[in-house]
């Protein structure tokens, strides 16, 4: 199981409410990178703590939906009832991150169980959120499973190639940062 220090929690926390407000949307950021929302509430299962960080991304993610809509009545598209499928849909992320935490060893082997989830938490946030989306927003006449199922496989692989850069990213800092934990550790015994 992962445990880090209050001190790197409120760090972490820090850069993913920030690469959130940098990447959702063309709207916020000064460059045009991919949206990191998906791997930001898998990472914050993973490495923080406190469950009140879950709504606070929520509420974060949606203030700057509707601040868009508002500020530049882009996005509109979007902000229907179906919109309130994001709720599951990031909780799934979140507690993907959950699960792979309490599974998480300090070995590489880890790599083999944090793909299988990162892959399962996306499908089942894409099927709430396009499902969602498809069914629910009142924008598709007679939505069908098969009509779903067309969305998901052309939309999952976008957003979980995005998350994966993310996610893939956090992982190497991780172990970077990990390794030099246990040299300087390693040094300050023989000293």
């Amino acid at each position: 199981m992962l445990e880090l220090s209050r001190r790197s929690q409120v760090a972490i926390g820090i850069v993913l409410v920030l690469l959130v407000a940098m990447t959702r949307g063309s709207h916020f950021s000064l460059v045009n990178l991919p949206s990191a929302s998906w791997a930001v509430f898998f990472l914050a299962g993973v490495l923080l703590k406190p469950r009140w960080v879950f709504p606070l991304l929520f509420l974060q993610t949606t203030f700057m939906d509707i601040m868009s809509v508002g500020w530049t009545n882009a996005g509109h598209h979007c902000m229907t009832v179906a919109y309130w499928m994001l709720l599951p849909a990031y909780a799934a992320l979140w507690f993907g991150g959950r699960l792979y935490a309490r599974w998480h060893r300090e070995q590489l082997s880890s790599l083999l169980v944090l793909i299988p989830t990162v892959l399962t938490s996306a499908l089942v946030c894409q099927l709430f959120s396009s499902g969602g989306f498809y069914f629910f927003s009142g924008r598709y006449d007679n939505p069908t499973f098969p009509g779903m199922l067309e969305r998901i496989v052309t939309y999952y692989p976008q957003y979980l190639s995005s998350m994966a850069l993310y996610v893939g990213a956090a992982t190497v800092i991780y172990i970077v940062l990990r390794v030099y934990a246990l040299r300087e550790a390693q040094q300050g015994r023989q000293a």
